[in-house]
């Protein structure tokens, strides 16, 4: 199984690139990519620019890469209560391609925060929409205070309720 593993965020440090590279870690025997998106860096999304430039080849790649993969495991990073600005354009460049983005694969969504909230806002908003873009959803989970429940050295889980209800959305994939 191929798992293509992301972080909803453009950050160098994000702890939403942990997690997730951590969970799709979870799965025995996965081929794990993870794709910076910080790669697939694109002008701001409008019909306008659209227009101009057609598709970026940056939104195709991107495209193709979740239709290589199995499985997709992302965690989103949550500014003021919604997506990350550099993970929406990317978005929503690629929803143009095709809206259904996720193409029909099984997805695993999770998000983190350093706060209590675990980005529980943003992580609604993607589970609520994920139907919309054909994904798959098979578990999500909100990770809350992530400097408390997660090993930075380890690079892992130290909570043990979060370990059993991550491992259990992992088994679905």
């Amino acid at each position: 199984m191929k798992i293509l593993a992301l972080a909803a965020s453009s950050s160098s440090t994000s702890i939403n690139k942990q997690l997730a590279t951590y969970a799709a870690g979870l799965v025995a025997g996965a081929e794990v990519e993870v794709l910076d998106i910080n790669d697939y860096e694109m002008p701001i999304f409008s019909e306008d620019k659209e227009k101009e430039l057609g598709q970026p080849d940056q939104a195709k790649r991107f495209f193709q890469k979740i239709g290589e993969a199995d499985a997709v495991v992302i965690s989103y990073a949550e500014h003021n209560g919604s997506y990350a600005t550099a993970f929406k354009n990317v978005f929503d460049w690629t929803s143009r391609i095709d809206m259904k983005v996720y193409q029909g694969k099984p997805v695993v969504m999770l998000a983190t925060s350093p706060g209590p909230g675990g980005a529980a806002t943003v992580l609604a908003a993607a589970t609520g929409s994920a139907p919309y873009f054909a994904a798959d959803v098979k578990g999500s989970l909100s990770v809350p205070s992530f400097y408390d429940n997660f090993d930075m050295e380890k690079g892992e889980l130290r909570n043990e309720a979060l370990i059993a209800e991550l491992k259990t959305i992992m088994s679905a994939l």
